[in-house]
């Protein structure tokens, strides 16, 4: 529940009434089904607008909580929560109009970024959207500012209150209903599910692991059109063996993946199994397009792909819509003559085998000082590398290891390189 500044500082009850504690330790606040109404109280939103005007940072947080407690008792603890989770809300959620809502710690880790969520939203225009683990509405809010007909449901009767609450402003709330993900309520819907990933602040990685497990959401809702939110290092393999062949979009946001998404065959594009979706450039890569990428020497530019485009498993695809060629088959670093628009590279000054003193000593007549290092393929800890190096200089660069060749012919190369930006 840490605010910004604070890392780990948490507030939660004890079973004394009235009484708070403080903790370093993730306590997962419970909010109860009176929370929520008292939250939605005239009482409760003068008492949130209230202690909304407090710093609560690290200098004033306890004397804010002490306030808080002094004024609002045994409701202190899910004020100061709520004006927390809205304060990080902000910015991951903005876009879908969230100063008021209330959440829950686990239901803001999950929710998924707004602009990531519209983008799903706007795929989806034209059907009606039956999201079967609405949780707090947050992928309901996409949908409909992307206009698109939806209802939703989840089994936590709180998530579902609060969902009530964030979408009811709209008239949306009476599309709501408590239903479990694995037994169907609505009949002609493209289901949308967004399984748990987190459980006790720890995250859940096996498919079967997720709440609910992908091999029953599949078996329950076999033969619907189907899209389920997953975590970005999901096994693609794995989820072929289960039977699912329809389409796996990778999508980054910021520079981050966020999520692997699965598309069932009535709703993916005829031909693409794989796409990579990168949402500040606004461009899009499918398995379906050309993969002719050679193999050559670095050239002027090196690009770092974007790791959505790596994660699908579409840097050729990638390298051949934008003419680049990569510097090893099986390292996913490309090159070329000139960078893709709007894409960040590292132009080449310097290329030699990889040795520590080699390469300080070329950074020294570079007259290097803050410096970047990527690593693909060879056995290196860019920070600790960074120590040893000791880079004095004044001038930014970037350097870049990679494997190069194979068997006996494999060894480490390093290119020294001015950031494009």
């Amino acid at each position: 529940m840490a605010a910004p500044g604070a890392q780990g500082l948490v507030l939660q009850r004890d079973g004394h009434r009235g009484q708070t504690l403080l903790s370093s330790a993730y306590s997962g606040l419970r909010f109860t089904a009176d929370d929520v109404d008292y939250l939605r109280s005239g009482p409760g939103v003068a008492a949130l607008d209230a202690v909304g005007r407090l710093e609560l940072t690290d200098d004033t947080r306890l004397a804010d909580i002490a306030a808080t407690r002094a004024r609002f008792g045994d409701r202190a603890p899910v004020l100061v929560e709520t004006t927390l989770l809205r304060r990080r809300a902000a910015e991951r959620l903005g876009e879908l109009g969230v100063s008021g809502w209330l959440f829950t710690e686990e239901a803001l880790q999950q929710a998924t970024a707004a602009p990531v969520a519209l983008h799903r939203a706007g795929r989806l225009r034209g059907h009606l959207v039956h999201d079967v683990t609405c949780s707090i509405g947050t992928e309901l809010a996409a949908l409909r500012r992307r206009g698109v007909r939806a209802v939703g449901s989840d089994i936590d009767a709180v998530r579902l209150a609060m969902a009530r609450h964030n979408l009811g402003t709209d008239g949306f709330a009476a599309g709501l209903c408590r239903a479990d993900a694995l037994r169907p309520v609505t009949r002609g819907a493209v289901i949308l599910a967004d399984p748990a990933r987190r459980g006790g602040g720890r995250r859940r990685f096996g498919i079967d692991d997720y709440r609910p497990g992908l091999r029953a959401l599949f078996d329950a809702h076999r033969g619907r059109d189907l899209v389920v939110k997953c975590s970005p290092g999901i096994d693609f393999g794995q989820l072929r063996r289960l039977g699912f062949d329809g389409e796996i979009e990778v999508t980054s946001h910021r520079g981050s993946v966020r999520e692997a998404c699965l598309w069932s065959v009535g709703l993916a594009s005829p031909g693409v199994r794989r796409r990579a979706s990168v949402l500040d450039l606004g461009e899009e890569i499918t398995d379906a397009e050309p993969d002719e990428c050679g193999v050559r020497p670095a050239g002027r530019w090196i690009v770092d792909p974007d790791g959505a485009v790596v994660r699908a498993g579409l840097v050729r695809h990638y390298g051949a819509r934008h003419g680049l060629w990569q510097l090893d088959p099986d390292i996913a670093y490309l090159s070329g003559d000139r960078l893709p628009p709007g894409v960040r590279g590292f132009e080449v000054l310097e290329q030699l085998a990889f040795d520590e003193r080699r390469l300080r000593h070329a950074l020294a007549a570079l007259d290097c000082g803050a410096l970047e290092i990527l690593v693909r393929g060879v056995r290196v800890d860019p920070d600790a590398l960074r120590r040893r190096l000791r880079p004095r200089g004044g001038r930014p660069l970037s350097v870049v290891i990679a494997r190069i060749g194979s068997g006996s012919a494999a060894h480490a190369a390093a290119f020294v390189c001015r950031p494009s930006r």
